[in-house]
């Protein structure tokens, strides 16, 4: 891969203050790790997503997506190829009537903040979740017994030969933490979601609310990306289970390995402690797999995407 020359590509039609050269990529993920990534485009336009993926496709250069980073462990190593950060550039939040319609680089707390401004309901849920509303989608973030497949109508997607459709909910296959998205490798461009009318009051309350409960339960005040494992998903006639309970039944509250640990404040979240390093983070997260499989029989997906070469 030559990097001058998909450099230079790309600056034909990407601004030269928008494509970052040898970016260390802890500056752009809530765990505060990760090394550099030969480039970093952020692009302002649909069409310059589609030029960014077709040039890459076209002279073999390895990608990959991201929002504001609130999902992502990467590796010290950093990433060879383009990172594709679709985020403040292309955050547009429009609301029509009870209709919502905005970019993929929207923050969710954004959009639940504008919708509360006009008095809308249904997407209270998702104001303190980190992350953008295309990563939402990709894994259909929820919380507080709300889903974004709870709210959405359709997606605008890219697929990786650069051409744009759109998509149903319905063709969304939006499940636990998962959507056709992810499944096929697909870009959120936009998103259309339809709220109901509601009373101002009430929404901010709500919301309040939520946010204090985060506060109260979840580590927030360190670096972590969120929920580190999926809920594990019951068979037929069992009771459903909980990632933190089970890592707390193991024994594993606080545990650590250098400065990755499972937090003591909520055992569903690995914390960088200071300093933690890509290694010590994915030890961490197989030894607290490994163990609860041992004692449980339960195997912990984990809800984090690790990039790494």
């Amino acid at each position: 891969m030559d990097i001058n020359l998909i450099t230079e590509i790309l600056s034909r039609k990407i601004l030269k203050e928008n494509i970052l050269i040898n970016e260390p990529m802890k500056k752009y993920t809530t765990f505060r790790v990760g090394g550099p990534a030969d480039i970093i485009v952020k692009p302002s336009a649909i069409e310059e997503i589609q030029y960014i993926v077709v040039a890459c496709k076209e002279n073999n250069v390895p990608y990959y997506i991201i929002g504001n980073g609130s999902n992502l462990l990467v590796d010290d190593l950093g990433f060879r190829g383009v990172i594709i950060q679709v985020y403040k550039n292309l955050s547009d939040v429009v609301i029509e009537g009870t209709t919502v319609r905005a970019q993929a680089g929207a923050l969710l707390s954004k959009i639940a903040t504008k919708a509360a401004d006009e008095s809308l309901t249904g997407f209270e849920f998702a104001h303190g979740i980190p992350g953008t509303l295309g990563g939402a989608v990709t894994m259909n973030a929820g919380a507080y017994g709300g889903e974004i497949k709870d709210v959405i109508v359709s997606a605008k997607v890219m697929n990786q030969d650069g051409k744009v459709y759109e998509l149903s909910k319905e063709s969304l296959e939006l499940g636990y933490r998962k959507s056709i998205i992810e499944k096929e490798g697909l870009i959120v461009l936009e998103v259309t979601l339809d709220l109901a009318k509601g009373k101002k009051e009430e929404i901010l309350a709500t919301i309040k609310d939520f946010n204090g409960r985060r506060r109260d339960k979840q580590p927030l005040d360190k670096p972590s990306a969120g929920s580190t494992f999926k809920r594990p998903v019951p068979k037929e006639g069992e009771m459903q289970l909980y990632a933190g309970k089970l890592i707390e039944d193991s024994g594993l509250r606080g545990f650590r390995i250098g400065g990755a640990a499972v937090s003591d404040k909520h055992c569903g979240f690995v914390v960088n402690e200071g300093g933690a390093t890509f290694e010590e983070l994915t030890k961490l997260i197989k030894h607290v797999q490994d163990t609860v499989q041992s004692k449980f029989g339960v195997y912990l997906e984990t809800e984090v995407k690790v990039i790494k070469n």
